[in-house]
């Protein structure tokens, strides 16, 4: 019974993330754009990944609304899939974030996540079961912004090793928004 709401709820998710993503696409005329979505900007990042049969695949699109040269704040979607072997590993979830130019290159920034993780683990012919948990994460990052290109590190303050999808709470990041 557990697996089947595990599904109901994942092909949930994933058609929200389609009717999002869609209609983000069909705002984008600019002929039809009001003011409001004039200072609307769409971004995320898309992650693939393959080693000696493993795999890992994530997609993050986001939006932020640009409330004047300094400052913008916004929202986001998250989805990563890996396999190691026989393990398995989904996370999926949303983050709202805000950036803050104090300068026009330094770019500061503060985004909280919350991450639905489900794990199913495997040893061998040994089942170690499934896992699965919320994972919140808060980030304060610093980066060098040219134009609508952000490169920079992130650190989580909420970093937990045990329940954490990364292996340290420093990140670099690469964001782009148009």
């Amino acid at each position: 019974m557990l697996k089947i709401s595990q599904m109901s709820s994942e092909k949930l998710f994933f058609t929200l993330l389609i009717l999002i993503i869609s209609n983000l696409c069909f705002a984008q005329n600019p002929n039809t754009r009001s003011e409001f979505w004039n200072k609307v900007y769409f971004g995320g990042g898309v992650g693939l990944g393959f080693a000696n049969g493993d795999f890992n695949a994530s997609i993050s699109p986001s939006a932020i609304y640009q409330f004047n040269e300094q400052f913008a704040a916004g929202a986001g979607l998250n989805f990563n899939y890996a396999k190691f072997r026989d393990n398995k590993f989904l996370a999926y979830g949303g983050s709202i974030l805000s950036l803050y130019n104090p300068v026009p290159f330094i770019q500061l920034s503060g985004e909280l996540e919350q991450l639905r993780i489900n794990q199913s683990r495997n040893f061998g012919v040994l089942n170690a079961g499934e896992n699965n948990y919320w994972s919140p994460a808060l980030y304060l990052g610093v980066g060098y912004t040219q134009q609508n290109i952000t490169f920079g590190i992130r650190y989580d303050a909420l970093y937990d090793e045990d329940t954490s999808i990364y292996a340290t709470a420093w990140l670099p990041f690469v964001r782009v928004y148009f």
